[in-house]
């Protein structure tokens, strides 16, 4: 009798202690129990946080240097557009010899007489006006060099959202890896005790299966949670913009305001500064601006040009030096409706542009309103989650009594258990849900820094 007592006494302290609250904090990863062997200790992993992150991913991530070398190479077609402003200035130094008393008779319309000669020259021509189309074009073309600059902004934001949403994806599945340890620690020392009872002859066979599968289980979920973890590093990787699967140890970033902005003031947020939305409002613009430019080649240009230099050597007809300037007016007259054609393609492009704008307003509302009601959905997991593993763990502790008391099955004691795994996991993961959601809707509302 003493011997069961001793035996019944020692399961419940040890199933007491194995059956404590599961209280998930940051901390290093435990990987399962090991044969003792002699290893060589690995180099520890840099630690990350999340602004490093950030900081890393701009300073790599291919997506967003491809959108600055995009912005800079718009900013080139606006100095190309401009620079019809500005006079263009060419040097010649030309030299020919003919038969003497040569004649070019056929070829074009020109001075049929060729002499021998040396010269050297400049030549400058200058547009005068053209009635606005230049001006017009250069409009556009700066228009779109910010729409691109605003491109620049999304892209960053992109590239940080994904960089969020990586980290936060890494730090859930390490929470979820350390509760599969907890949760193979604790079904062992319980394997442990069905086991000694059953070698006492208090228990059966059947009570040590059970209590096996419920072990094995365990270790099935603790190898797909560090399949998880490391497949979420691999994935922080490539968010950063490295190439190949890198190690950090990842900080815990500050907690998220437990505060949501209201709905109307998150989507008139979205509406003002989303980088997108700026981009395409800029693109509607320049093609308004190309729309009129393209209207506008009806309208005739003025130039004005001059030539100037010497002939040190040619034949006695031509003078040492010479210089002219002249004046060109071109009116468009016909052209088989190109001019109108351009202008009305050109019309329907903004158009476009303007519905596109629409329609990407309307994407960036609904997005803003998905987004604020997972955030709202995840806090409210969070107080919830939390109470349901109290009674989880509440339920295992006396789950546990009953069954070494001999009051209940061990079918009993594993629903407990898994119960309280379940719960154990929905309280590590509902923290950084409720961080990612939140800072998706930071993202949304185009504030994400």
């Amino acid at each position: 009798m003493r011997s069961l007592i001793a035996v019944l006494s020692s399961a419940l302290a040890v199933t007491s202690a194995s059956a404590q609250s599961f209280h998930v904090q940051p901390g290093q990863i435990q990987g399962p129990a090991r044969a003792h062997t002699q290893q060589v200790p690995a180099a520890p992993a840099p630690s990350l946080t999340l602004e490093q992150a950030h900081q890393m991913a701009l300073a790599n991530h291919p997506r967003f240097l491809a959108s600055q070398y995009a912005a800079a190479a718009q900013h080139n077609v606006t100095t190309e557009v401009r620079s019809a402003y500005y006079p263009v200035v060419n040097s010649d130094l030309t030299g020919a010899e003919a038969i003497p008393g040569s004649r070019i008779g056929a070829g074009a319309l020109n001075n049929s007489v060729v002499y021998d000669r040396f010269a050297g020259g400049v030549s400058i021509q200058q547009l005068v006006t053209d009635f606005g189309r230049t001006h017009n074009l250069a409009g556009s073309a700066d228009l779109q060099a910010k729409a691109a600059d605003a491109q620049v902004n999304f892209t960053r934001e992109d590239v940080l959202f994904e960089v969020d949403r990586a980290f936060y994806q890494a730090l859930r599945a390490q929470a979820v890896l350390r509760v599969a340890q907890q949760t193979v620690d604790q079904r062992t020392v319980v394997s442990q005790q069905v086991t000694a009872l059953e070698q006492s002859k208090l228990k059966s066979s059947l009570d040590v299966s059970f209590a096996n599968v419920n072990l094995s289980e365990a270790q099935l979920l603790l190898l797909q949670a560090q399949n998880d973890a490391q497949s979420s590093l691999a994935l922080l990787s490539a968010a950063l913009g490295l190439a190949g699967p890198h190690q950090f140890e990842l900080v815990e970033p500050p907690a998220a305001p437990t505060v949501l902005p209201p709905l109307s003031e998150a989507l008139a947020a979205a509406d003002k500064n989303r980088p997108e939305l700026v981009s395409q409002r800029l693109q509607v613009q320049s093609a308004e601006k190309y729309a009129v430019a393209e209207r506008d080649l009806w309208m005739p240009t003025l130039s004005l040009v001059g030539a100037a230099g010497e002939i040190p050597y040619g034949q006695a007809p031509l003078p040492d030096n010479y210089a002219a300037a002249a004046f060109d007016v071109h009116v468009p007259i016909f052209n088989g409706k190109l001019f109108n054609a351009r202008h009305a393609e050109a019309l329907n492009r903004a158009r476009q542009a303007s519905e596109q704008l629409r329609d990407a307003q309307n994407g960036v509302e609904r997005d803003v309103q998905v987004a604020w009601l997972a955030a709202n959905t995840a806090y409210q997991n969070l107080a919830v989650t939390a109470q349901l593993l109290a009674e989880a763990n509440e339920a295992l502790n006396l789950a546990s009594a009953r069954y070494h008391l001999g009051l209940s099955s061990i079918v009993e004691l594993s629903q407990a258990q898994l119960n309280q795994a379940q719960s154990a996991i929905s309280q590590a993961t509902a923290k950084y849900d409720y961080d990612a959601r939140f800072s998706e809707l930071v993202y949304q509302e185009g504030l994400l820094q």
